[in-house]
């Protein structure tokens, strides 16, 4: 497994070595683990697990902005974890309404001894948070239309959100009519051709 994360990491321009492999390594052990009895993901091969979770989740990686972000809707930690644990410096609140998704984020946070995040279970629409977040980002949420509906109250002039989509979002971008959003819509890499992602950069017009 680690020749093929390495591989896939090289696929993306990426150097290993500047990577927390084994901790990856150890995620996706642990996911395939807590997967039989809680059912976190459709996904149960760990090859796809390193395209479809940890890489695709690193392909946001240049898009994050400030030092303080929040991964929306999180599950068993996507993008946020693997994003937090290549970032140690960045402070990550990760927020779900599942009890068994937050009792697994829990599980990692104690294992891998991640000081920089924070797990909150909530629903999107009651979460309040005394603070602005830098970057807002979140992975096979909602439709464009529910999406900026749901988390606008996290949304200001000064931030962004952003969300990892699948190839039908210029589809829910047309769709759009008359937001206060200006969005920008980029290709992500991929080797998984049955996975194919793009990014919508979400922010607050003026």
């Amino acid at each position: 497994m680690q020749d093929i994360l390495e591989d896939e990491l090289r696929k993306q321009g990426l150097i290993p070595e500047q990577y927390p492999c084994k901790e990856y390594l150890m995620y996706i052990e642990l996911l395939s683990e807590w997967n039989k009895t809680y059912n976190l993901t459709g996904i149960t091969k760990s090859e796809q697990m390193i395209t479809r979770h940890i890489i695709n989740s690193l392909s946001a990686f240049p898009y994050i902005k400030g030092t303080h972000c929040l991964d929306v809707g999180t599950g068993a930690g996507l993008p946020g974890i693997i994003l937090a644990l290549a970032q140690p410096e960045k402070k990550w609140t990760l927020l779900d309404s599942a009890q068994k998704k937050i009792k697994f984020l829990r599980h990692i946070k104690y294992e891998f001894g991640m000081d920089n995040i924070e797990i909150i279970q909530s629903r999107v629409e009651q979460y309040k948070p005394i603070m602005e977040f830098d970057t807002v980002i979140c992975r096979a949420f909602a439709p464009l239309s529910r999406l900026l509906s749901q988390l606008e109250h996290l949304i200001t002039s000064n931030n962004q959100l952003l969300a990892i989509k699948g190839e039908n979002v210029e589809n829910e971008y047309q769709e759009l009519s008359g937001c206060n959003f200006q969005i920008e819509l980029f290709d992500l890499p991929s080797s998984d051709l049955k996975a194919k992602s793009k990014l919508a950069k979400i922010q607050r017009q003026n």
